[in-house]
């Protein structure tokens, strides 16, 4: 990918991708690779941990991240969809932080069932978290301070005021990923009884350590919650934004979010 966000290629017919296919540092002017430090060896680490395996990362010519960016103050914030590519970030002259990839699991990325008219039309469907029993996937977490972190919120606002909220998650699992490239379950993967879906294959071994849930914001559409497609979720995984616009959206209903996610 080019250098530059601006180059980054963004369309919101086809959000949620492209995303990054390495840890980066953010920057208005520029997307700096990252290479990963060593995992740490353990099942679960805290925030302070978290914060220094971050900022073990390196760029191509050595620097530590430590160095070039302050994490003492940050916090750890869940990004996925429009707000984990670089474009849509100088859009929104989001701060300098570091993204690396994380494994959610028990929870998915699915589309929200409000549309956003910004941009063109269909507009932006923005990205939310509900719950998945057995589901997999990759995505990413942004190292941010609290003030800029409301702002970023605030953004996926627009227009309506509380349609999102940050939250922290009672119920799934985030964990440090070193396979961005991991595939997730397949639609054909996941029985549906009439009542609950479950994922039929087997969670993938861990390649690193579940994050404290209690010290992650993740963004929550609270507003009509995510789409229903006659009782079943849309992941993001099965459904770009397109195609979901044309063959599913106004088609069914919505979830109220409270019902799909448990929060502190």
């Amino acid at each position: 990918m080019s250098s530059s966000p601006r180059l980054w290629m963004y369309s919101p017919n086809n959000s949620p991708d492209p995303l990054p296919s390495s840890p980066i540092l953010f920057t208005q002017s520029e997307v700096i690779t990252l290479n990963s430090p060593e995992m740490p060896n353990k099942d679960k680490i805290n925030l302070n941990e978290l914060r220094e395996f971050i900022g073990n990362h390196t760029t191509k010519d050595g620097q530590s991240l430590s160095t070039l960016v302050n994490l003492e103050n940050s916090r750890p914030l869940l990004i996925a969809g429009e707000l984990a590519n670089p474009y849509r970030l100088a859009d929104i002259n989001a701060p300098t932080m570091p993204i690396i990839p994380v494994r959610i699991e028990n929870i998915c990325r699915t589309w929200a069932d409000n549309l956003d008219a910004r941009d063109v039309n269909p507009g932006v469907h923005h990205v939310t978290i509900v719950r998945s029993p057995g589901w997999w996937e990759v995505t990413y977490l942004a190292m941010i301070e609290p003030k800029d972190m409301k702002r970023i919120v605030q953004w996926l606002d627009g227009n309506r005021e509380n349609t999102w909220s940050p939250k922290r998650l009672a119920e799934g699992i985030i964990r440090l990923e070193s396979d961005i490239s991991l595939d997730s379950p397949s639609i054909e993967d996941i029985s549906w009884d009439g009542i609950e879906e479950l994922v039929k294959s087997e969670i993938p071994k861990a390649s690193g350590p579940e994050l404290d849930l209690s010290t992650i914001i993740v963004p929550i559409n609270t507003k009509h919650g995510c789409y229903n497609s006659r009782g079943r979720v849309t992941r993001c995984q099965h459904y770009k934004q397109k195609e979901f616009h044309d063959n599913l959206f106004r088609l069914g209903s919505s979830f109220t979010w409270s019902d799909l996610i448990d929060v502190l």
